[in-house]
């Protein structure tokens, strides 16, 4: 395991920002951590980054215990923050070069790994320009790049796509599944994007600094989102029915929605009643349903 936590607490006066949490992210997982803002996100990765002290429990990282060995984890990992730490006035060359001093990285060095950043991330182009005068994805790209200048083991995202146009999230996840299938890289990623958490290998779910919920998208999803069988023919013959045998059902203009666990209840319902299915779709329940069913928020909350 890269990371391991266990009864983790933190509390800020009378609120408890993390409330007994527990979890472990492999090595080489792309781990999603999901809640809506105020959940207690940031503050878990501010304590397993070792900017914030925890008040109890254990938090190993890369093998070492935080409350030991902060510095050596810092050493081992990258983040990507929510709001960008680079210096506006600086180029993004500049700000790259002072990064990788911190970590000893310069001369030779420092050019070897900032062409391979550039083969990565498209760099070259905006390198000698000042950050105040880059876009909001181009200067997510150099976030990535100043978290990586070091190569960590760990790779920490905090809603690194927010904001990105689509054509930016495309080139960001590029680059963090090829850096995944060449290096083996860890990503522990939180998003709004409940795309992006359906990619995950792992998701925790959190909710008032408690986690709710944990699995792969694929057993959450079969425990809290329901499918959808979607017909529009028959609308009023298909309701009455439906509704008769206890299903949940949403009638809109157009259309009329029967909700249903799983596969095996459509081929059913399409075998036994197939004078009504004569225009019809199946839809797969997503993580946003997963979301909303376990927290009953959305996700977009803030």
């Amino acid at each position: 395991m890269i990371i391991e936590i266990s009864n983790l607490h933190k509390s800020f006066k009378d609120v408890k920002a993390v409330d007994d949490l527990s979890f472990c992210v492999k090595e080489g997982e792309l781990f999603a951590f999901l809640g809506v803002n105020g959940a207690g996100k940031s503050t878990t990765i501010n304590i397993l980054s070792g900017i914030l002290p925890k008040d109890s429990g254990s938090v190993i990282v890369c093998g070492e215990n935080i409350d030991k060995q902060a510095d050596e984890v810092k050493l081992r990992l990258g983040i990507v923050f929510q709001a960008s730490v680079l210096d506006k006035r600086l180029s993004a060359y500049d700000n790259l070069k002072s990064r990788a001093a911190l970590y000893g990285i310069s001369g030779e060095k420092f050019k070897k790994r900032l062409g391979e950043l550039d083969k990565l991330l498209g760099l070259n182009d905006i390198l000698k320009r000042p950050l105040c005068k880059l876009s909001g994805g181009q200067r997510r790209r150099i976030d990535i790049a100043r978290a990586l200048v070091h190569d960590p083991e760990l790779l920490i995202l905090d809603e690194p796509t927010t904001g990105l146009d689509p054509q930016t999230r495309a080139v960001v996840w590029r680059v963090i599944e090829e850096l995944r299938k060449s290096q083996g890289l860890t990503v522990f990623l939180t998003t709004h994007y409940m795309e992006e958490a359906a990619n995950a290998d792992y998701v925790v779910i959190l909710d008032a600094g408690k986690k709710v919920a944990e699995g792969t998208p694929h057993e959450l999803k079969s425990l809290y989102a329901a499918d959808i069988v979607r017909l529009y023919s028959h609308l009023e013959e298909a309701e009455d029915l439906f509704r008769s045998l206890g299903y949940s059902v949403c009638r809109e203009r157009g259309y009329v929605d029967v909700e249903i666990k799983g596969t095996r209840t459509a081929t059913q319902l399409i075998t036994e009643h197939s004078e009504l299915f004569d225009d019809y779709e199946v839809m797969k329940g997503n993580m946003d349903s997963v979301f909303l069913r376990v927290t009953g928020k959305d996700v977009r909350e803030v």
